[in-house]
């Protein structure tokens, strides 16, 4: 648990956040990009990616928990900093994110049309751009070289930071960006 300023980011378990969403106790905001929300999400979930966050979208006056829930839970404290910036007092997040919900034997909404992965989408072009490179700077000029080395030097900066410039901009593809009901939105 984080706490500064009265204000406390709590890590609940997914049988806490099960028993919550059972008792219509918590609004379940999934901080994750709209291609990942639309492949696979929690039953109620409702979508407001990190990337768009808006905290004055949130209902601050309400009965229920706002839990935020992400991937590995990164993200989710990332979107609750803004919530505190913006007045909230109390947020929680799913610890471990959608992994843990899924460890522990609960449900999913799965869309098999929607877009591979992100991280799968990350290895592919990564790995396209390291091969393209090694095979240009042995064929043609080895100053090709400095683009396995530019994609290696990132991966090992996202490793370290736990964020990925990579990512973000192919969320940012049209494909990536596939229509979200507008139900799952935070409205």
């Amino acid at each position: 648990m984080t706490t500064t300023n009265n204000q406390q980011l709590q890590e609940i378990n997914a049988v806490t956040l099960k028993k919550w969403l059972d008792k219509k106790e918590a609004l379940l905001i999934d901080v994750r990009e709209p291609s990942e929300f639309a492949g696979e999400h929690i039953p109620g979930a409702k979508l407001m990616s990190l990337s768009q966050f808006d905290s004055s979208m949130i209902p601050q006056n309400t009965n229920q928990k706002i839990v935020l829930q992400c991937q590995s839970g990164k993200r989710s404290a990332q979107a609750a900093q803004k919530m505190f910036d913006r007045g909230f007092r109390e947020v929680f997040h799913l610890q471990g994110g959608l992994p843990t919900w899924k460890a522990a034997g609960y449900a999913t909404q799965v869309n098999r049309n929607a877009p591979i992965s992100m991280f799968r989408q990350v290895q592919i072009v990564a790995g396209s751009l390291v091969f393209l490179g090694t095979c240009l700077g042995v064929l043609v000029s080895p100053w090709f070289l400095i683009i396995s080395g530019f994609v290696g030097a990132g991966l090992v900066f996202a490793g370290i930071t736990n964020t990925c410039a990579m990512a973000m901009l192919l969320a940012k593809l049209p494909y990536n960006q596939r229509a979200v009901n507008a139900g799952d939105m935070v409205l």
